[in-house]
């Protein structure tokens, strides 16, 4: 019985040491494996065999012990170390390292695995995959590139296939504005030879309501200016530029009052809100009245061939100049963006309104004829600049502009910023305007991404856009020793492990993530080599052991000769 007790225990011995002998080999195999973590067997002892319970002390005897022999030892646990690893950099911004105590979760055909192995790249699908094809899990996006919180997706970056367009919203304008010019008094007045409508007898002045096909001049009142169904092209002229062409269709019931909109529309005469010189176009006494806005940049021209009719012939309708713009003034054109990356143009100009001691008020205009409505007036408003030349006050700083001939959103809100305009300029230097900046921009494709220590993946475009493509996750369990190994670096969830606590990177104790880095294998080799040693040493004792039971029994063989 005690051979063969002693047998079993030593064969105990060298079953325990060749399992130690198999996790250190593991742990030694997997040492360049990324991610990787360690293993660490537990022994603990057998029932042992007990000879005596031992006594209690008593008046004659001190008492005695337990008497008992052990029966070897058996594996107690082999416990995961998931300590952290070492980091490194890598060359590729899809690897992902985690510094903390999470997983990243990975879907495949089995069901979800997590794993500490970050080593991620895209497939022929756009989608983040590791090497084993497994899709990285996360938050991903809607249409306006906002984060959906409440289910787990692919993640997905489709490097040039996403085009996105900035729509504008806010425009800072910069300059400088010389408040010692000339003091704006009126604007440009043009106004056209006498009008009469011959459908009526005796040919009356023309006014607002004559149709205009029945125009005429008083000079030629037997021909007509306009005919039905032709359309009239009018290319205006303000200050020193040609402005677009604008075309307006003459029909049956179309009215003088309908042609002066459209001409005030193509010209961009701002109206109302305490602007001086009553701008605009009116008729009376048979002749139409073009008043122009304020300053010099404004000023009106009128010549032969910039009222076009049918095939490019010149209307007969002339125009007079019997008064120019006057004020110091700026002007400056620049480029905004529609939802869909569309340019829009917009013109601004401004004119010395008032001064004063204390202070000096500029007002401004927006103008564009890429607005859907047909006018090109978007907004006006004023600069007040204090003595120092520092805008103190503005107004009219936020328009909109309708964009209903396309499919981009309508209207689109911009906001400007004129606080960069300086109130103090050079007689020689003059007013100037200028843009600083716009946030929108034209279209642009998905060339790059960065992945930020919180998991966000924010695409790159490359007319400068950045949007958010989704965020990548990790799962926190509150036993990770229960996690059952499930190969390729992956693991599943077990019984002991408790359910996965899903979280974002950076809260509850899950790490941080950093992109361009690889998680290396935790595996300790000098220590693991140090344990491989005594490993051996234990297994060659126990087999010592069972060598001299061998002996004993052949000596009980001998003696049985």
């Amino acid at each position: 019985m005690g051979l063969t007790s002693a047998l079993n225990t030593s064969l105990n011995g060298l079953t325990l040491n060749e399992t130690t002998l198999d996790v250190l080999g593991n742990n030694i195999a997997n040492a360049g494996t990324n991610g990787f973590k360690a293993s660490n067997v537990l022994f603990t002892t057998q029932l042992a065999r007990t000879l005596s319970v031992g006594s209690r002390p008593n008046d004659s005897n001190g008492g005695t012990n337990p008497r008992q022999i052990g029966l070897g030892a058996t594996t107690a646990s082999i416990t995961k170390d998931f300590s952290q690893g070492s980091i490194t950099n890598s060359t590729s911004p899809s690897d992902l390292a985690i510094q903390g105590d999470g997983f990243f979760i990975l879907k495949g055909a089995d069901g979800t695995v997590y794993s500490r192995n970050g080593n991620f790249a895209l497939n022929s699908e756009s989608l983040l995959t590791n090497a084993q094809g497994l899709k990285v899990q996360g938050f991903g996006v809607d249409s306006d590139f906002n984060l959906i919180t409440t289910q787990l997706t692919d993640i997905r970056i489709p490097l040039g296939e996403l085009n996105v367009a900035q729509q504008t919203q806010n425009v800072t304008i910069g300059g400088a504005l010389l408040p010692s010019g000339t003091l704006a008094s009126q604007g440009s007045l043009l106004t056209s030879e006498e009008l009469v409508d011959n459908s009526q007898v005796g040919n009356p002045d023309a006014d607002g309501t004559t149709l205009l096909v029945d125009l005429a001049t008083a000079a030629d009142a037997a021909t007509n200016l306009f005919a039905d169904g032709e359309t009239i092209t009018y290319t205006p002229k303000k200050g020193s530029r040609t402005l677009e062409a604008a075309s307006f269709t003459v029909t049956a019931a179309g009215t003088v009052a309908e042609f002066m909109a459209f001409m005030d529309a193509a010209i961009g005469i701002h109206s109302g809100g305490g602007i001086g010189g009553s701008p605009g176009v009116t008729i009376s006494g048979g002749q139409i009245a073009i008043a122009g806005n304020f300053g010099s940049v404004n000023d009106l021209t009128y010549t032969v061939g910039d009222l076009l009719g049918a095939g490019g012939g010149t209307k007969g309708l002339t125009f007079n100049k019997t008064q120019s713009a006057n004020g110091e003034s700026a002007i400056t054109d620049f480029i905004v963006y529609d939802s869909l990356g569309e340019q829009i143009t917009l013109k601004m100009t401004s004119y010395l309104e008032s001064q004063s001691g204390s202070q000096t008020v500029f007002r401004f205009f927006v103008e564009s004829f890429d607005d859907s409505r047909g006018d090109t007036a978007l907004s006006n408003g004023t600069i007040t600049f204090d003595s120092l030349g520092n805008v103190v006050d503005t107004t009219g700083s936020t328009f909109s502009i309708e964009r209903n001939d396309s499919a981009a959103v309508s209207p689109m809100q911009i906001t400007l910023d004129l606080s960069n305009i300086s109130g103090i300029s050079s007689v020689s230097a003059g007013s100037t305007l200028s843009l600083v900046l716009q946030d929108g921009s034209g279209p642009g494709t998905l060339t790059n991404f960065v992945i930020d220590e919180n998991g966000i993946i924010n695409g790159v475009f490359d007319n400068g856009v950045i949007r958010t493509l989704g965020q990548v996750t990790l799962a926190r369990f509150t036993n990770p020793q229960g996690l059952v190994e499930a190969g390729g670096g992956t693991f599943r969830e077990g019984v002991g492990s408790g359910s996965p606590f899903l979280v974002t990177a950076g809260n509850f104790g899950a790490g941080t993530i950093r992109a361009g880095a690889i998680e290396l294998s935790n595996t300790d080799i000098g220590r693991n080599l140090v344990d491989l040693i005594v490993a051996s040493t234990n297994y060659r004792g126990n087999a010592r052991v069972i060598s001299a039971i061998q002996q004993l029994v052949d000596e009980l063989l001998v003696l049985g000769r």
